[in-house]
């Protein structure tokens, strides 16, 4: 019952975060957007209080459940497992805990989190790694079968589904999450959980409140025959039959090698049954129906709904060829208040770039800010409309903002750049920035100040600007835009 309970949990959970990250309708956002902020990590940098005090009785009372149904890698890790099951049955065996090396990860994980060294920290986070693995290699596959659906509904004179881009947003994004995948599907296909217990930081972190957890595995040494089973099945490593020991900083109470156990010497309850003939039974048995239904409330009451946003339209025809400029500052989500602040609590899971229905977001390619999101307006502008990104950051790096105070957060200002400007290459009048500014910080000029007849040019009014892209990608100037938006390290209200 107990690994029924676990897998069917897990299930749940990978299924709704990965629709969560591949979804570019905004329809998962509705319902499943409040999975991610029960994310431990994420949940510290947030401040949530309630999820993290919830996540610490959690482990207190059932032990590591964290790592093997709410962590999204952690369960991706037991499908490779699982699959090298079938390759190789009673493969696993009994190792120590490497303390040489999950220790020192841990402190260097700390010292990168409180020094803003955002790269290191976004590498070595498991949420942040299963969600560059569903945007870079998941979320392609899913718009593919889209298109073809929406083929399909095209010939048919059907609009159920609408055909959508398929782009690659950074290199190096796509590449370490490749990496990521390849590294983690050898380690959990070989030996189960290394990741988890020799380098994952939340991992290790649960390590210390699981070792004092109420429920536990525990043998039954009249029923024990030293088979090995448990031993040989258990993805953590943790099990000494020889001994009749469980590590249970390691063990994530996965239950199988309660399944595989032949003779029921293994229990999870809240005492040891080691020895003790004299025992009472009335005493130490503990119904498993009651166990069931306490461990499944207990995952249910920790989930609470967030506020939700919702849907927004982000269809922009497509413009061909824009080259994105250098931007001496780069330019963060409305919201994200500074680039500080976003490199203090951005994880790098990339959640709002898989969100972003306008195409803006995209990967840092910067070492100093690695895989965190900036913004670019070749392909869309960041509409003063859409929260979305808002919303679903569960990290804290981007606060929830509401559509009446975005068109007043300042991000950045248009800057012209004369020499592109169609008005004075080509002679004819354009007009296009000034006309689709949402905020109206841009006017037409004359060129010539002391000739009212002259072809006009746009002039930006700073201080009303708000950076919102609209002007740099609708500018019809190729490859380059002739007015683009340089970024600020500060957001401010305008």
């Amino acid at each position: 019952m107990l690994k029924k309970i676990r897998v069917t949990l897990a299930t749940v959970m990978l299924i709704c975060i990965t629709w969560l990250f591949v979804d570019f309708t905004g329809t998962a956002h509705h319902y499943v957007a409040w999975m991610p902020k029960l994310q431990l990590l994420e949940a510290v940098l947030a401040l949530n209080i309630v999820v993290i005090i919830a996540l610490v009785v959690l482990t207190l009372i059932f032990g590591r459940i964290y790592c093997s149904v709410i962590c999204p890698l952690g369960i991706l890790q037991d499908i490779f497992g699982k699959l090298g099951m079938k390759a190789k049955k009673n493969r696993y065996t009994y190792s120590k805990e490497v303390k040489w090396l999950r220790y020192p990860v841990l402190v260097l994980f700390v010292i990168a989190l409180l020094a803003g060294i955002g790269t290191f920290v976004q590498l070595l986070a498991p949420y942040s790694a299963f969600g560059r693995i569903a945007t870079n290699l998941l979320q392609p596959v899913w718009q593919a079968g889209n298109n073809v659906l929406a083929s399909i509904a095209e010939y048919y004179d059907s609009y159920a589904f609408y055909h959508s881009d398929i782009w690659m947003r950074a290199l190096p994004s796509l590449v370490i999450a490749a990496a990521t995948l390849v590294i983690l599907a050898i380690l959990a296909w070989r030996n189960g959980r290394t990741y988890c217990n020799t380098i994952c930081p939340v991992g290790t972190v649960l390590s210390f409140l699981s070792r004092f957890s109420l429920l536990k595995i525990h043998f039954d040494t009249e029923k024990c025959r030293n088979c090995s089973l448990c031993t040989k099945n258990c993805k953590a490593s943790c099990i000494d039959y020889k001994n009749h020991r469980v590590d249970y900083s390691r063990c994530v109470v996965c239950g199988d090698c309660i399944e595989s156990c032949k003779f029921g010497a293994l229990k999870y309850s809240s005492t040891s049954r080691n020895t003790s003939t004299s025992r009472n039974t009335s005493d130490t048995n503990i119904d498993p129906s009651k166990r069931s239904f306490l461990l499944t409330s207990a995952m249910l009451t920790t989930a609470a709904l967030a506020q939700e946003a919702k849907k927004t339209d982000g269809g922009l025809a497509e413009i061909e060829d824009k080259v994105a400029p250098e931007r001496q500052t780069p330019l963060t989500p409305p919201g994200s208040l500074s680039a500080k602040n976003m490199a203090q609590h951005c994880t790098g899971c990339q959640l709002c770039i898989s969100e972003c229905p306008n195409e803006v977001l995209r990967p840092s390619g910067d070492w100093l800010s690695l895989l965190q999101p900036v913004m670019s307006y070749e392909r869309g502008y960041c509409r003063p409309e859409c929260t979305r990104c808002s919303q679903v950051c569960p990290a804290g790096a981007i606060k929830p903002i509401w559509r009446d105070e975005k068109s007043s957060i300042q991000i950045g200002h248009a800057v012209w750049i004369k020499k592109n400007c169609i008005p004075l290459t080509d002679g004819v009048e354009c007009g296009n920035c000034a006309r689709h500014c949402p905020v109206g910080a841009i006017e037409m000029v004359p060129s010539d100040p002391e000739d009212e007849e002259s072809i006009s040019v746009p002039a930006v009014n700073e201080a009303r600007c708000i950076g919102c892209g609209a002007c740099e990608n609708l500018c019809p100037a190729r490859p380059f835009s002739a007015i683009y938006v340089e970024g600020h390290e500060m957001h401010k209200e305008v």
